[in-house]
C-alpha cells in the first residue's frame, strides 16, 4: 500500500473509534449516572432522584448545579458565591444550565412571556412565583421548581436552601408557576 493510503485508512480508523466512543453510554444495566452520586445528590437536594429514571437524566445538569449552591448567604443584588437574592439564584442557575440569559430582577422576571404553569403542573426547571411582601399582589419572590413539590431558591433568612410548596408560608403567598417559551 501506499503511503497516501495507509494515512486515510488511519484517519478514517481513529475517526470512526471516536465517532462512536465519545457518545453518552448507559452503564451496564441502563444506568444512567452512578448511584452512589445519584443518592448523595438526591439526599442534598431532599428529592427523589433515580439514576434509571430519564426525567432525571436529563434534568440532573440542574439538580448538580442547584446543590452547588445550597447554603450560599443571602445578599440583596449579590450575584457570587459570597451571596445572592432569589432572582440572581435563578438568573444565575438558568444561565448555566441553560444557556438563556433571563432577566435580573423578580419583577422583570414576572413581566417576561411565560406559559402560565398551575402547582400541579410544574415541571422541572419552571419558575414559581411568589408575593412576599406586603403588597399581596406584588410578585417578590422567584424559585426554580425541581421536583415532588419542591424548589430551590434564596431565602432572606437561610441563604439558598430546597423549601416544599405546601409549606404554609410558600402555600399561602403562591402566585403563579411559569414556563419560559
Amino acid at each position: 500500500m501506499s503511503r497516501f493510503s495507509v494515512k486515510h485508512i488511519f484517519v478514517f480508523v481513529i475517526l470512526f473509534i471516536f465517532l462512536f466512543s465519545c457518545g453518552t453510554q448507559r452503564q451496564q444495566g441502563g444506568l444512567l449516572y452512578d448511584p452512589i452520586e445519584v443518592a448523595q445528590l438526591s439526599d442534598k437536594l431532599g428529592v427523589g432522584l433515580s439514576n434509571m429514571d430519564k426525567d432525571d437524566d436529563k434534568n440532573m445538569p440542574l439538580y448538580a448545579e442547584a446543590s452547588l449552591w445550597l447554603g450560599v448567604p443571602y445578599r440583596y443584588g449579590g450575584l457570587s458565591r459570597k451571596g445572592l437574592d432569589c432572582s440572581g439564584l435563578t438568573f444565575l442557575i438558568y444561565q448555566r444550565v441553560y444557556g438563556k440569559k433571563i432577566p435580573r430582577t423578580t419583577a422583570d422576571l414576572s413581566k417576561m412571556k411565560m406559559n402560565k404553569i398551575s402547582k400541579q403542573d410544574l415541571k422541572t426547571g419552571d419558575l414559581v412565583f411568589f408575593a412576599t411582601s406586603a403588597d399581596k399582589n406584588r410578585i417578590s419572590h422567584v424559585g426554580i421548581y425541581l421536583k415532588e413539590g419542591r424548589f430551590i431558591h434564596a431565602s432572606t433568612s437561610k441563604g439558598v436552601i430546597v423549601s416544599s410548596l405546601m409549606d404554609g408560608y410558600y402555600d399561602h403567598t403562591w402566585k403563579r408557576g411559569g414556563r419560559l417559551k
